[in-house]
């Protein structure tokens, strides 16, 4: 399994809780000079790939669906002539929002070979859109699904949850909807500012946030979508197979602003590296790649990271326990003993307080565990 991430910084506008590397369509280079640097920084990365069959591409940001489709398919073009195979079995994702999209434009990404879309609708509730920043209306997010389910193409949307002024009343109207829709996938965010933020103020108290990941969860099994991931549902066989290489510690290779990649056979306990998250930083970094140099331009830089063995264990466990099948040793290399028992004690302590359970050789987030997911993963850090 490998996959390729392909960052579009492009945004209608910054929302307020947003701390991606995104910046306004209009204020910084022209997309097709972006597109550029993509493509230079794809020719000098590309011998660094462990295979060359793609599982995934996806695009994200931002929002790749601003970007006129001939860009997207030069970016498709450039992978496949870079020796990449895209079969018809590679998912191809492009994040979009509501009211970028019309049919010309769907159809001709279908046709470059796009075939899932994921959806930045966020809320039906127009007074909690607007508080949000977004742009769009309601109205246009039925507008956006009503295309895609038209054109019979895999999708998914954005679900946030816990907005101030928002309670389980306001979310059960979002979720009716959703129900209606029936949707093959869905994504449930609750919302995460710091404190001070504007948007922190007015929101429900934590057990109320509880009761509203509650209500999302039953709402989406009873059409039919379970929960894979501690914050994605899907129907059966609709699971985000790129996301899975994420949390199933597979290799992939980022392009493009501020975007991380993993790749684990390039040192014994792999290694992560990433770009710059500056425009500036970004072009100027690209203009220095080379394929002798890649990887060295990033460690100069201090880009990257060799993974140290325990470093790398816990990155196992903690993105496995984010699944619903859970953290199992027998799906991850073989670690020194040390580690492995100094780990085993970490997540039995976790089983005791009942905010992990086994089953079928497996440690597994319980209710609870998965509502204090980040206090559980701070529990497993090891000592480098």
């Amino acid at each position: 399994m490998f996959g390729i991430y392909v960052h579009i910084p492009y945004c209608l506008q910054r929302c307020s809780y947003c701390d991606f590397a995104t910046f306004v369509y209009d204020q910084i280079l022209p997309p097709q000079d972006y597109v550029n640097l993509l493509l230079r920084e794809l020719a000098a990365k590309s011998h660094l790939a462990p295979q060359k069959e793609l599982t995934s591409i996806y695009f994200g940001g931002g929002t790749p669906s601003l970007l006129e489709p001939n860009l997207i398919v030069s970016i498709l073009d450039a992978i496949a002539k870079n020796d990449f195979i895209i079969s018809p079995k590679t998912e191809i994702t492009l994040e979009i929002n509501p009211a970028t999209l019309y049919t010309e434009k769907i159809l001709a990404l279908i046709a470059a070979g796009v075939n899932r879309f994921s959806v930045g609708a966020q809320t039906f509730d127009e007074d909690l859109l607007r508080l949000a920043g977004r742009k769009h209306s309601a109205q246009d997010t039925f507008d956006t699904l009503a295309l895609l389910q038209k054109q019979n193409v895999n999708y998914s949307f954005d679900l946030l949850f816990a907005l101030p002024e928002q309670g389980r009343a306001r979310l059960a109207n979002d979720l009716k909807i959703i129900s209606d829709l029936k949707p093959p996938h869905l994504s449930a965010y609750c919302l995460t500012v710091p404190n001070g933020h504007p948007m922190s103020k007015n929101r429900a108290l934590d057990d109320e946030q509880a009761s509203m990941f509650n209500d999302i969860e039953n709402a989406l099994l009873n059409i039919g979508l379970h929960r894979y991931e501690i914050s994605n549902f899907s129907r059966p066989q609709y699971e985000s197979q790129h996301n899975l290489l994420y949390w199933r510690q597979k290799p992939y290779l980022s392009l493009g602003l501020s975007a991380h990649s993993y790749l684990a056979h390039l040192s014994p306990w792999g290694e992560r590296f990433w770009n710059p998250s500056t425009v500036e930083g970004y072009a100027d970094f690209v203009q220095q790649l080379t394929p002798e140099n890649a990887l060295n331009v990033h460690h100069q830089k201090n880009l990257g990271e060799r993974l140290s063995e325990s470093a790398a264990l816990f990155d196992y466990a903690h993105t496995a326990l984010r699944l619903a099948e859970g953290f199992s040793f027998e799906n991850v290399p073989a670690f020194s003993p040390a580690l492995t028992e100094a780990l085993t004690d970490r997540l039995n302590a976790l089983v005791k307080s009942r905010l992990l359970e086994t089953k079928n050789n497996s440690w597994i987030l319980t209710e609870q565990g998965r509502l204090i997911s980040n206090l559980v993963f701070e529990r497993l850090l090891l000592d480098n």
